[in-house]
C-alpha cells in the first residue's frame, strides 16, 4: 500500500465546495480583532478560507459566510476592505 501525503481540504464560506488548502485564501481575524486577507496562510489568528474568484465573495457576503465562521457581526467596512485586498490578488 502506497502512502500518499494528505493533502488538507477547507471549505470555501462562498460556495460551500471543498477544495485544496493552497487554491484558496485565508481571511484572517487576528487576536486584536481586525481582518485582514492572510496570503501566506500561516499568520497567528482565527481563519476562514474562501475562492479566489469575486462571486465566491459576493456570495460570502450575502450569505453571512464570515459572519457564521467567526461567530460574530462584521462591520460593512471590513467588507470593503477585504474586497479591495481580493480585487488586488485577482
Amino acid at each position: 500500500m502506497v502512502n500518499g501525503k494528505k493533502v488538507p481540504q477547507r471549505q470555501c464560506i462562498g460556495c460551500g465546495e471543498m477544495k485544496n488548502k493552497k487554491e484558496m485564501i485565508r481571511i484572517l481575524k487576528t487576536p486584536e480583532g481586525e481582518f485582514t486577507v492572510d496570503a501566506t496562510g500561516r499568520k497567528n489568528g482565527r481563519g476562514a478560507y474562501i475562492c479566489p474568484s469575486m462571486d465566491c465573495f459576493q456570495k460570502a457576503v450575502k450569505g453571512r459566510g464570515l459572519e457564521r465562521s467567526f461567530k460574530m457581526a462584521i462591520p460593512k467596512e471590513v467588507y470593503e476592505t477585504l474586497e479591495k485586498e481580493m480585487e488586488q490578488l485577482g
